[in-house]
């Protein structure tokens, strides 16, 4: 089963007739998981010392622009990340997203810290330029993480899920500009 959802993952960003460029990178105007069809609702770039690190997608079943209702739904949703950057180590991708967690749980990883590790053991084994990651909700399977169109996790949960989504989303952002490019319709 998981096989065929990483084959709709992978088709989902191949079979798109229109694209959206950010930071240099093509992002696919639809993503689908299992029977459910997902918008890019926005994209942007996280920028850092004035650099682009990794462009990303936001992709929903029902475009909002209401970042909470985004964290807390338990809906079918998923995440686009692609490296842009040749900066970007395992170890500094891997501090960048422990500290969105604490800044998205407000600093109370705790409940979810096992979930944490295991996430981010997705990053230690390596990260490169060029690297696609998505991170994909579905309330059946939890989240389910991709490093270049293959599943290497899935962490149940929505707690997990809202505290990842939150990374980007929450109140302490880990860009606000960002934040503001995935919460901007696309058209």
């Amino acid at each position: 089963m998981k096989k065929l959802f990483t084959l709709f993952i992978i088709l989902s960003s191949f079979y798109s007739f229109a694209q959206t460029k950010v930071g240099g990178v093509e992002l696919p105007s639809e993503m689908m998981v299992k029977e459910t069809q997902m918008h890019l609702q926005g994209a942007g770039t996280r920028v850092k010392l004035w650099m682009d690190m990794y462009a990303m997608g936001l992709y929903l079943e029902n475009k909002t622009t209401d970042a909470t209702q985004i964290i807390n739904d338990d809906k079918c949703m998923g995440i686009r990340l692609e490296i842009i950057s040749g900066l970007i180590t395992a170890e500094k991708m891997e501090k960048a997203i422990r500290d969105g967690f604490k800044n998205s749980t407000q600093n109370n990883i705790k409940p979810i810290e096992s979930k944490i590790n295991d996430f981010l053991s997705v990053f230690l084994s390596g990260v490169e330029k060029k690297d696609v990651f998505e991170f994909v909700y579905n309330p059946s399977e939890g989240s389910l993480v991709y490093k270049n169109g293959e599943l290497k996790k899935a962490i149940d949960g929505l707690d997990f899920k809202k505290a990842l989504f939150g990374i980007w989303l929450c109140d302490k952002p880990a860009d606000k500009n960002l934040k503001e490019d995935l919460l901007t319709e696309m058209e």
